[in-house]
């Protein structure tokens, strides 16, 4: 069963800096993509920023110089550093996670691609 389990968040002022991050674990063959999405209430969950097995990334524009995304391929972790924040940066952040687990088949171990999610950490800027 694989799991993305995130720490970090909380409340800070704004104009200050926070640090997400997400592991992910269970029986993985391998990650492609990682990244972070965020829902404020009311709207859509969007993305924030991803990063690939690469180390290749991609941001929202409202983040760009703000947000850092990088990601630890050797423990399956991706982080965010986000600096110079803003209150409307207030969201439940999720982890997401492209990647191979392995699963029990009918015969024995495959591999099977799937995306995941982690449970979601609250981010709160006060202005």
């Amino acid at each position: 069963q694989v799991q993305l389990v995130e720490s970090g968040g909380g409340l800070v002022q704004a104009g200050g800096s926070l640090s997400l991050s997400c592991a992910a674990s269970g029986k993985i063959f391998s990650i492609n993509s990682m990244g972070w999405y965020r829902q404020a209430p009311g709207k859509e969950r969007k993305l924030v920023a991803s990063i690939t097995s690469g180390g290749s990334t991609n941001y929202t524009d409202s983040v760009k110089g703000r947000f850092t995304v990088s990601r630890d391929n050797a423990k399956n972790t991706v982080y965010l550093q986000m600096s110079s924040l803003k209150p409307e940066d207030t969201a439940v952040y999720y982890c997401n996670a492209d990647l191979t687990a392995v699963v029990v088949g009918t015969w024995g171990p495959v591999k099977r691609d799937d995306n995941y999610w982690g449970q979601g950490t609250q981010v709160t800027v006060s202005s």
